[in-house]
């Protein structure tokens, strides 16, 4: 049995017939009619049935109150596949183009757009014929971040191996009545004022700033952090000489319990190596010098301190003077040592060498291929 209608070109269009059997008609009342059947499934239902019955589509979706061309895509998946016709939920939109994984790997990593250093979602889509979505989700489940650069720097010094055990021996196991001091400079910190007032944050709104700005000069944060509890010992300086370090290590001695041998972990910055700071140590014999290898500063705890003043107090600080920068820096130490909090070091000196030789492995075997 069908139904004829005519479409607007007054072509004959044919409804295709639905014969249910008692079982199958048993089987679809149930499921218009159960509490426990979805609402799309139990309308899907009623449509074959109201089809078996021999209603045309337009008078089923006046009926239930649907789009007529619903009303025929049910008709057509039961019958072309049954109750799980109308089980399934229709793909939405045109079908997912299937992407080559492997192919979105190697392209990714191993090589880049046209007149581009690294590939972007909507690059790499065009070039894959795929969804910049898609090519998300790849790059998510295999940990590829192609916008993400890090640096880094093998150090080469030929006495790396003795001064890596000797530094990650003091936070680890420290020395019995003596406190460790990690030490640096972060120089050229600059005041800088914005050319224009910005407006602060509110609910739909970021904080604003000009990307201008005007120079008031620089000073120069000394930092000696106390590996044991993380507190900070600092002096702002406008230069960073030698003088200015000796400066500093009299400040060391002064805040520092007499009783306590103090090793103090420094990089190899020629004024921490002066003549006159060696003569100074010599006649302080409780200071003893311990230096990270060249190009290791990350071995220096001290930089995390560096970077959470940077990120937190300075990067968005507005200064209109050097003296209102040092007091926005003295009073960030000042509150830092209300509740310090200490930075454990939990890698081992081997651990930290096996990553090292395995870095330089990797090194070695990229030269050689670019020789060749």
């Amino acid at each position: 049995m069908v139904h004829l209608g005519l479409n607007w070109s007054g072509h004959v269009r044919i409804a295709p017939a639905i014969v249910l059997t008692d079982e199958q008609k048993a089987e679809l009342t149930r499921l218009s009619r159960s509490g426990r059947t979805s609402v799309r499934l139990a309308q899907r239902a009623r449509i074959v049935l109201l089809a078996a019955q021999g209603l045309q589509n337009k008078d089923i979706a006046e009926q239930l109150g649907i789009g007529r061309v619903q009303v025929a895509r049910w008709r057509e998946r039961y019958l072309q596949a049954g109750v799980e016709g109308i089980e399934r939920d229709l793909p939405r939109g045109a079908p997912p183009v299937k992407v080559d994984v492997a192919e979105l790997v190697q392209l990714t990593t191993r090589s880049k757009p046209a007149a581009a250093t690294h590939w972007s979602t909507r690059k790499l889509a065009a070039e894959l014929g795929v969804a910049a979505s898609t090519v998300w989700r790849h790059w998510q489940s295999h940990g590829l971040k192609p916008h993400i650069v890090r640096g880094f720097k093998v150090s080469r010094d030929p006495h790396f191996v003795e001064k890596l055990e000797d530094i990650v021996g003091l936070y680890m196991s420290p020395p019995e009545h003596a406190l460790v001091l990690c030490c640096d400079e972060k120089s050229q910190v600059q005041a800088l004022d914005r050319t224009q007032p910005g407006l602060p944050l509110k609910k739909g709104r970021a904080q604003t700033m000009t990307h201008d700005y005007k120079r008031h000069g620089t000073t120069t944060l000394f930092a000696a952090m106390n590996v044991l509890d993380g507190k900070v010992i600092g002096q702002c300086q406008q230069r960073h000489t030698h003088a200015e370090w000796l400066k500093f290590l009299r400040k060391i001695d002064r805040e520092t319990p007499k009783g306590k041998t103090l090793h103090l972990i420094a990089d190899n910055y020629a004024t921490h190596k002066h003549p006159a700071v060696q003569e100074w140590l010599a006649k302080h014999p409780r200071f003893h010098m311990h230096f990270t290898p060249t190009s290791a500063s990350w071995l220096n705890m001290v930089e995390r301190f560096f970077r959470d003043i940077t990120t937190e107090r300075l990067r968005r600080g507005v200064f209109t003077s050097v003296p209102e920068l040092e007091a926005a820096i003295n009073d960030y130490v000042a509150h830092h040592n209300i509740d310090p909090k200490p930075f454990i070091w939990t890698k081992s000196a081997r651990d930290i060498l096996q990553k090292v030789i395995r870095a330089n492995a990797r090194l070695s075997s990229k030269q050689n291929e670019t020789l060749h």
